[in-house]
């Protein structure tokens, strides 16, 4: 690999063919990624399309399941109403009914206990045992089918409907539990009166069902899903979560924000497509309800198999692709190499000059091309350069020590200064945000912010003058105002220990104007103190913008001693809080015309409601559009604060 990018970097043909073939590289991608883009759009559009239309075709399957069941069912409740006095034919018309009707799994007309004289109970129950149908009076001491829910359901109810899965049970000499997973379709048998008589109960087989379902699908791997009106499974391809599983089972198992907003969707009958992650995969659901009965079905497409051919065809295209750039390097290599000949022994010969040998005497070249031009230049390059060279030897040496000197100075000045800011926060009830642009290398504007012990420390300050000194007194009041901060000190206090200490040796009078603020973010109650800075603009909760009017105190590092007042405001929940240096308002343009406190209101007298963020890159945005072009005249530090209402 060495070798190669030696040769690489040695060889001009090598390089243009490479230049060549990375432009041919840009101009296959940049189409490549164009077709795979449009082509993946109408690979999915075809998808949703096919899905759709099986979803259709699945909706129309299952509704005329549930038409023939409630066919099945009125016919029998009108033969049940005709022959209400004879155990007999009713046994007989639940047998038939079974018979004549192969997708269902049993049939029972059960009535209301001693119905019949001396007979508790009675449930004609007939069921298709697999090779023939067995029918069975049901009801016993053992077995009281009027506690079940095919029962109670549609007496609570006074109305057809569909109960949630259950086990369904067999009859032989006792009763007994089955494995069969079944769902009943029931309906009330009621007197002229209305008074409940019993229940007409058709069963169908979850398994079954899913079998009559699965195979409608849109690709290999898709399937399709029913769930019932409580969220149960009553079709999927797994069949240990039938009747066992909710939609929400996996969910919550899996902490799935999304498969759980998917089964509350599907639950409110409502129909759509979602993408989602099931079982790691990325899949495309879609899903519809079927209203009739309270269901809602869907179909499950794995994004792999969706998009499965396209990928192939990707893989293909980006083979030749590759194989073909790589055709077109070697060709073009082979062709720039023969042209470049010439050039290449006129590069041998200027190698000489090169390394100092200044009697070499380039032959001259009778080409008239370019290759010639540049062979008699070098020759008249050569003269000139012998009587420059002892000069810029000297300015070279010069110019060298001059620059390392000044890379130590500006990282020694690099190292004094804070290095970065923290994040601003990511929370519901702060939203902060603020910059600092220097006017030169290094500023004297600082802000600074930490929330301590439930309550959000900030501060903004201006050091007089600029350049390096001014980063320096910024990088000390910065890192002592944090360490005050995180002691629990109020803003008064911190301004007067900060005072106390810049006061101290100060021999250059050089100042730092400061606004410190504390917020507890419980109670919304904001303490500052307001040393000699602009006063900050705020934004109240109806949307009036105004200077934040303060006490006068002196500016940090002028005058030991100076005790400073501290201001309260009880509640600044639901204000915005704008604070700035002097390099805002006193920002000027080419014709030395102040960006002023007017504009600075009109700003964010024009965007109250702006995030943070926002704010501040809006005031950025006007006050480059006053300066323009001009030289910034100032440091210049913002920050906005907004605390949510408690």
């Amino acid at each position: 690999m060495r070798r190669l990018l030696n040769f690489i970097r040695q060889s001009f043909s090598a390089r243009l063919s490479l230049w060549v073939v990375l432009f041919a590289a840009m101009v296959f991608l940049a189409a490549q990624i164009y077709v795979s883009v449009v082509a993946r759009r109408l690979v999915r559009a075809e998808a949703v399309k096919g899905a759709s239309q099986v979803m259709e075709n699945t909706t129309l399957r299952l509704n005329n399941i549930i038409e023939d069941v409630e066919i099945a069912a009125d016919n029998l409740e009108w033969l049940v109403y005709r022959n209400l006095d004879s155990p007999q034919r009713l046994m007989e018309y639940s047998r038939s009914t079974v018979q004549g009707n192969s997708f269902l799994l049993g049939c029972s007309v059960s009535l209301e206990p001693f119905f019949f004289k001396g007979e508790k109970y009675f449930s004609a129950y007939s069921y298709n045992n697999g090779e023939t149908v067995v029918s069975v009076q049901e009801g016993a001491d053992d077995y009281q089918y009027f506690y079940m829910d095919w029962y109670l359901l549609p007496k609570l109810l006074r109305q057809p409907c569909w109960t949630e899965p259950y086990n369904d049970w067999e009859s032989d000499d006792s009763l007994s539990m089955d494995t069969e997973r079944t769902i009943s379709y029931c309906k009330p048998l009621t007197d002229k009166d209305g008074n409940f008589l019993g229940s007409i109960s058709l069963d169908i087989s979850l398994e079954w069902l899913t079998s009559q379902i699965a195979p409608v699908k849109p690709y290999k791997r898709s399937y399709s899903v029913l769930i019932s009106r409580g969220g149960t499974y009553l079709v999927h391809p797994d069949p240990d979560k039938l009747f066992y599983h909710t939609v929400f089972t996996e969910a919550l198992e899996g902490d799935d924000p999304e498969l759980e907003e998917l089964g509350h969707s599907m639950l409110e009958w409502n129909e759509g497509s979602k993408v989602l992650e099931i079982e790691g995969e990325r899949c495309l659901v879609f899903y519809k309800p079927i209203k009739s009965t309270g269901w809602s079905a869907a179909i499950v497409c794995p994004e792999k198999e969706i998009f499965g051919g396209f990928n192939r065809l990707l893989k293909m295209a980006l083979l030749i692709s590759a194989l073909g750039l790589l055709l077109m390097f070697l060709t073009c290599f082979r062709v720039v190499s023969k042209t470049m000949r010439p050039l290449s022994a006129l590069a041998g010969q200027a190698r000489n000059i090169a390394e100092g040998n200044f009697k070499v005497v380039l032959p001259k070249s009778d080409r008239q091309d370019e290759i010639g031009v540049l062979s008699n230049s070098f020759e008249n390059m050569r003269s000139s350069l012998v009587s420059y060279i002892d000069e810029l030897t000297r300015t070279t040496a010069a110019n060298t020590r001059i620059e390392g000197e000044l890379q130590i100075a500006r990282g020694i000045q690099k190292g004094m200064l804070p290095s970065i800011f923290p994040p601003f926060p990511d929370r519901k009830d702060v939203d902060l945000y603020a910059s600092m642009t220097p006017a030169k290398e290094v500023g004297g504007d600082l802000y600074d912010f930490f929330i301590e012990k439930g309550s959000l420390y900030f501060c903004i300050g201006d050091v007089s003058g600029k350049g390096v000194p001014a980063s320096l007194i910024m990088a000390v009041t910065r890192n002592l105002f944090r360490v005050m901060g995180q002691q629990g000190l109020p803003p008064d206090e911190i301004a007067g220990r900060l005072n106390e200490i810049l006061c101290q040796g100060n021999d250059q009078m050089m100042f730092v104007t400061m606004f410190i603020g504390r917020v507890n973010l419980e109670t919304g109650l904001m303490d500052f103190c307001n040393c000699g800075h602009n006063p900050p603009v705020t934004v109240s909760r109806d949307g009036k913008v105004a200077f934040l009017e303060s006490l006068p105190n002196t500016p940090l590092g002028v005058q030991p001693g100076f005790w400073f007042e501290e201001e309260i405001i009880d509640d600044v929940g639901g204000m915005t809080l704008f604070l700035y240096t002097d390099g805002l308002n006193e920002a000027e343009n080419k014709d030395f015309e102040q960006f002023g406190n007017d504009r600075l209101l009109s700003v964010i007298n024009s965007n109250p409601s702006l995030d943070a963020e926002a704010m501040v890159k809006e005031m950025s945005k006007a006050v480059a559009g006053h300066v323009k072009k001009a030289e910034p005249s100032d440091d210049l530090a913002m920050l906005c604060l907004k605390i949510a209402s408690s």
